[in-house]
């Protein structure tokens, strides 16, 4: 059996690999139109502060070493730029010009995706202008940034690569804008969630512009409009992030079924509309668990899993395709983020019938070195108690967590489930009962309307209403700011002052993070209470929420001070 690969990154290194353990005899061929194969992309931002200090360490694999150790022929600098599928050939154009004719029995397609770049940016094309996919663009892109004379660096898109470029290159010593055209950076996080993010680039003098599209590179500088007005920024080198879009040229050009994400269009084994013609990777249209429809998802963990099937189904072996999720994970700065399964946004747009709970825990026993909170956030389905996602936020081991969340939605998984976990606990780890368990006790509370609660969204409205707030937090934490216009009873003063709390209007109380105002809304109840709101997340997810678009918009805040300890 002859096999040739297209693309020799995660999904085709992984399939050719995985056909030579399985057939010792296979002949197999991987193109890459790029000068590296095997290296890993996901790390490229690293090289821009020197975090990976050589940019050859980025390669995991040469040519040699792959004919060395699994007898590939990896054939670098080598495009396939066309599929002959009657005659079971692909035409190969080398970098020196040569062209030829590959013959072949199965065929992987992993062209990946490229980034986009809008030909209608005035000055795309200037030699300032980079984009990150591979060894090349990153060592092209630190060698500009590190000439005498560039100080200020524009990124464009909010995402991961756009978001790790920004950190790396202000690690460089670089002043740098992030431009970002939707209200916000990191999509797969909600907007109660994400302004930790965007503080926190705040705080390291990232220059955050959400809503913000850009116009034009001029010499020296950008032009971006937002809210219909234009302005110009300080840009020395821009770099390009706002997305990617699979390559599927090849496909089309091959006549094979593309699908309506405009990915190549696969079954479960990841075989296309040929029969011997297999597609993995970026480039792939696939299948969501739980939306039940298809999609894309640009992540190296899904490619991986793709290759293996693809390679096992040549040989025979079925491919349990259980679909994707979309577990992801980032560090911006001194915190740590990751999300899987479907964000509030997500579930609204698919029909579900759902709620979430937000809750700043910590996630490690308080007396030991290095414990800080850490903002979880649970989407669950109502009436079911199905998880839906989760979001979480902190200095911790967040990817710890979110794993958790993505093994339960993997098997179907309730909010009973998360509650009962047994996890490991130790003070240097954990809590005992961990950030997920708690996160599951006050989603059940919410399911089963234990007491009602107000999302942090709808905080503002509140304040600005007149309603009637009350904080529990003692005084002292009162004093250190608090919402305009909130009643201070202290959980400690609660059952000598409960007269001071009317009955016949609605009453929101918070604390801190929750959980005493959790203890002083059961007490009401107890005392006849029927009208009593928990304010989500309480003064730190106020405190986090407000806080950059008060700054960035310049309007009044509805806290006396913001506190983030």
């Amino acid at each position: 059996m002859k096999l040739v690969v297209v693309g020799g990154v995660a999904g085709g290194a992984s399939a050719a690999a995985r056909v030579r353990r399985l057939d010792d005899k296979a002949q197999i061929v991987m193109f890459e139109r790029g000068a590296n194969v095997s290296f890993s992309n996901c790390c490229l931002p690293y090289h821009l502060s020197g975090t990976v200090k050589d940019s050859k360490s980025l390669v995991l694999m040469t040519p040699t070493a792959f004919q060395k150790r699994f007898q590939i022929d990896a054939r670098v600098n080598s495009e396939v730029v066309s599929v002959d599928r009657q005659n079971k050939t692909v035409h190969v154009r080398q970098s020196d010009g040569k062209e030829y004719d590959e013959s072949y029995d199965k065929l992987i397609l992993a062209p990946g995706a490229n980034p986009v770049m809008p030909k209608s940016i005035k000055g795309i094309d200037r030699e300032n202008v980079f984009s990150i996919r591979n060894v090349t663009d990153i060592e092209r892109l630190k060698a500009y940034i590190d000439m005498a004379g560039i100080e200020n660096v524009a990124v464009v898109g909010g995402g991961f690569i756009g978001v790790e470029a920004a950190e790396n290159i202000v690690h460089a010593g670089k002043k740098v804008t992030l431009i970002e055209g939707t209200e916000q950076i990191m999509a797969p996080f909600d907007y109660d969630m994400v302004q930790m993010l965007h503080k926190e680039l705040d705080d390291n003098g990232v220059d955050l512009r959400v809503s913000t599209t850009l116009k034009a590179v001029e010499d020296g500088f950008v032009t971006v409009e937002s809210d219909g007005k234009e302005e110009n920024i300080k840009a020395d080198c821009v770099v390009m992030a706002i997305g990617v879009a699979p390559e599927i040229k090849l496909a089309v050009d091959a006549g094979l079924e593309i699908g309506s994400t405009r990915g190549i269009k696969v079954d479960h084994n990841y075989l296309t509309s040929d029969p011997d013609i297999y597609a993995v990777g970026d480039a792939v249209e696939i299948f969501n668990m739980q939306t039940h429809r298809a999609t894309r998802l640009a992540l190296a963990g899904p490619a991986q899993r793709q290759a293996r099937a693809a390679a096992d189904h040549i040989y025979g072996i079925a491919n349990d395709n259980r679909g994707v999720i979309g577990s992801s994970c980032v560090r911006v700065f001194d915190f740590n983020a990751a999300s899987t399964g479907l964000n509030e946004k997500a579930a609204a747009k698919r029909g579900y019938s759902y709620d979430s709970v937000l809750i700043y825990a910590n996630d490690k026993v308080g007396l030991m070195p290095g414990s800080a909170y850490m903002a979880f956030k649970l989407v669950f389905e109502v009436p079911t108690g199905l998880i839906l996602g989760a979001q979480a936020i902190g200095r911790g081991d967040v990817t710890k967590r979110i794993d958790i969340i993505a093994t339960l939605i993997t098997m179907h998984g309730k909010l009973t489930d998360l509650r009962d976990l047994e996890l490991c606990y130790s003070p240097v780890y954990s809590t005992a009962k961990d950030v997920t368990n708690m996160a599951a006790y006050v989603a059940l509370n919410v399911l089963n309307k234990v007491y009602n609660q107000v999302h942090v969204s709808e905080i503002r409205n509140l304040v600005e209403s007149g309603a009637f707030i009350v904080d529990v937090r003692e005084e002292k934490e009162y004093r250190s700011g608090h919402l305009k216009g909130a009643h201070n009873i202290p959980l400690s003063q609660l059952h000598e002052r409960m007269n001071e709390i009317p009955k016949d209007v609605p009453v929101y109380l918070h604390c801190r993070s929750s959980q005493r105002s959790y203890y002083a809304i059961k007490k009401l109840i107890n005392n006849g209470y029927r009208n009593c709101y928990n304010l989500s997340g309480s003064y730190l997810g106020f405190s986090y929420y407000e806080y950059f678009n008060d700054k960035r918009l310049g309007r009044e805040p509805i806290l006396t001070r913001y506190n983030f300890k």
